[in-house]
C-alpha cells in the first residue's frame, strides 16, 4: 500500500453533490452504494456537468454517501438519489496510490495516525475524493484523497 502518511492542509470548496446514501456498517454499505449508484452514472454524465467522484462518510452513526459533483445544481434527479450544497471547509489530507480495495485499511491507519499526532477535529464528513478516473486508469496506479474534517 503507498500512504502518505504525512499530511497537508487543504481547504474544500463549496461543491454541488449528488449521492446514493447508506447507513450502517462501511464493509457491507461502501461497495453496494457504488454498485447502485453506477446505474445512475451514464445519465447524470449525459444530462449534467460532472467534475468528479466522490464519497462523504461519517464514522458514527455509520453514514457512505456514494456520488458525483457537479459544476452547477441538478434540475431534476432521479427517485433514489439526493442532491446537497456541500459546504466545504478546512481539511486535513492524505494521499493513497493504488486499488479501491486498500481504503478500507488505509483509513483505519489515517483514524489511527491522527489520533496519535491530536489533529483536531470538527464534526463533518470525511471525503474521499477519486483523483484518477478508474475507467482511464490502472488500479494500481489510482490516487485517492482522504480527508478529515478539521477544526
Amino acid at each position: 500500500m503507498s500512504l502518505n502518511e504525512t499530511p497537508d492542509t487543504v481547504h474544500w470548496p463549496e461543491t454541488h453533490y449528488v449521492f446514493l446514501e447508506k447507513i450502517g456498517p462501511f464493509p457491507q454499505n461502501a461497495p453496494q452504494a457504488w454498485q447502485e449508484f453506477s446505474a445512475f452514472m451514464p445519465e447524470l454524465k449525459k444530462r449534467y456537468t460532472v467534475s468528479g467522484a466522490m464519497s462523504l462518510y461519517k464514522m458514527g452513526p455509520q453514514i457512505y454517501r456514494a456520488g458525483y459533483m457537479l459544476a452547477a445544481p441538478p434540475a431534476d434527479l432521479p427517485a433514489g438519489l439526493r442532491y446537497e450544497k456541500f459546504l466545504g471547509g478546512k481539511y486535513t489530507r492524505f494521499v493513497l496510490t493504488g486499488p479501491y480495495a486498500q481504503l478500507g485499511p488505509a483509513t483505519g491507519r489515517l483514524v489511527q495516525l491522527v489520533a496519535e499526532q491530536r489533529i483536531p477535529l470538527r464534526d463533518g464528513f470525511n471525503i474521499e475524493n477519486y483523483v484518477t478516473d478508474p475507467s482511464k486508469t490502472p488500479e494500481a496506479e489510482a490516487i485517492t484523497e482522504i480527508l478529515f474534517p478539521t477544526a
